[in-house]
């Protein structure tokens, strides 16, 4: 059980009649209480704060205590640092070894060149399957001489439910459907395998219909597979939000019937919050992306998240290079340029509207591995919420013998 060690909570919420703090150039402290003082600072007389949400905690896992905290139990969207729970919660549950698998299977038998039988495409949510793989499934059938099918073609979508959109999604966020099959990230997996079909001159039924792979009575022809690496770099580097759904999808199918819904996924996610010591039912998981609206967190739960990531290195040798990087790439590529966080920072950014988070792990001028969880939320401006956060990341990192600018 992962729990905070409260004898390190040493900031505390300033005294509101006490805003006339001494300006930061005239004081040098030692780590951290300078971190702390000008924190205290920065949040103090942000001018966004007197009218927006804010749970912030920074925890010093090398001394295994938190140096601050502001808000930490504030409920509030986590936008797309959710992407870190389904991350997290797949590969503790999936492994760093799972692979994304669409796979094509056939009944009956192959001769004169005709497949006396039933074809069948399984879906497994793999948001990369792309013309490469598609013509891999073709070049088998041509292997086996098939020039045309007298059976059925059949989709198999048993890898989730029927909806086509999160819980808690607007009708205007324009997402891609959440479907088991998926071409280029697009539901036209099969309409562009009856055009590869047609291409190669392959006969074939006019039509397909969805029923699920009899797993006794046909064989696997052929099966293309993705690993996880694959899914996490474009999820968490980009924020690619059919990818961390593809990813959640996943936790459901594992040990449940068909068509599992996103309750059973969420399920998992709340069954590592219930081990790592929290509680569940002080949260709410409605979807894999945190595109939902439905999705509320606080920093304690996310920097406990972290830190249990931290302590396996199984997950964290997985998770840590797929996070974006401050001032290098995916979407802290453009933040914190020539400060000393840049190249420093890994963390998950998290847009929604009114709604701006930042989240991940951060080095300190000491040695000290941070991880951190900033959570904004009724902000006016994406990029004031945004240069708060910079400026916080920046006050982490830097030498503690620096005077503030």
């Amino acid at each position: 059980m992962l729990l905070f060690c409260q004898s390190g909570l040493s900031a505390q919420e300033p005294d509101e009649y006490s805003l006339e703090i001494a300006p930061e150039e005239s004081v040098v402290l030692p780590w951290p209480q300078n971190m702390q003082h000008a924190l205290d600072q920065a949040i103090a007389f942000d001018e966004m704060l007197t009218y927006s949400q804010l749970g912030f905690l920074v925890y010093d896992i090398t001394a295994d205590s938190i140096v601050y905290d502001r808000g930490r139990l504030q409920l509030l969207r986590p936008a797309s640092v959710q992407k870190l729970l389904t991350t997290v919660t797949a590969l503790t549950e999936l492994g760093g070894s799972f692979q994304f698998q669409t796979r094509m299977y056939a009944s009956g038998e192959v001769s004169d060149s005709v497949l006396h039988g039933d074809l069948y495409m399984k879906g497994g949510f793999d948001p990369t399957f792309d013309a490469y793989d598609m013509e891999a499934f073709i070049d088998t059938l041509a292997l086996m001489g098939i020039k045309e099918i007298d059976g059925q073609v059949y989709s198999d979508m048993s890898l989730k439910d029927t909806l086509k959109w999160g819980e808690g999604w607007c009708w205007d966020d324009d997402e891609r459907l959440l479907r088991p099959l998926l071409y280029n990230g697009k539901d036209i997996f099969m309409k562009r395998f009856y055009e590869r079909l047609d291409d190669s001159g392959i006969l074939h039924p006019q039509t397909y219909t969805e029923k699920i792979v009899p797993m006794d009575s046909v064989r696997q022809l052929s099966v293309r597979v993705h690993t996880v690496d694959q899914i996490l770099m474009p999820l968490l580097k980009n924020s690619n939000n059919l990818y961390a759904e593809a990813l959640f999808y996943q936790l459901g199918v594992k040990d449940g019937p068909p068509y599992p819904s996103a309750r059973v996924s969420a399920g998992k996610v709340e069954q590592l919050l219930r081990s790592i010591g929290l509680k569940p039912d002080d949260y709410n998981v409605a979807d894999g992306s945190g595109l939902s609206l439905y999705n509320y967190v606080t920093a304690e739960e996310i920097v406990t998240l972290l830190r249990y990531a931290y302590s396996k290195e199984e997950i964290f040798e997985h998770l840590f290079p797929a996070l974006p990087i401050a001032g290098e790439d995916g979407t802290l590529e453009r933040r914190m340029w020539q400060t000393s966080a840049e190249g420093n920072v890994h963390a998950k950014t998290g847009t929604l509207r009114s709604v701006s988070t930042l989240a991940g792990y951060a080095t300190a001028a000491n040695g000290h591995q941070l991880c951190f969880c900033i959570l904004n939320q009724g902000i006016r401006t994406h990029a004031t919420a945004r240069a708060f956060q910079d400026r916080l990341c920046e006050i982490m990192t830097r030498p503690y013998s620096q005077p503030m600018e």
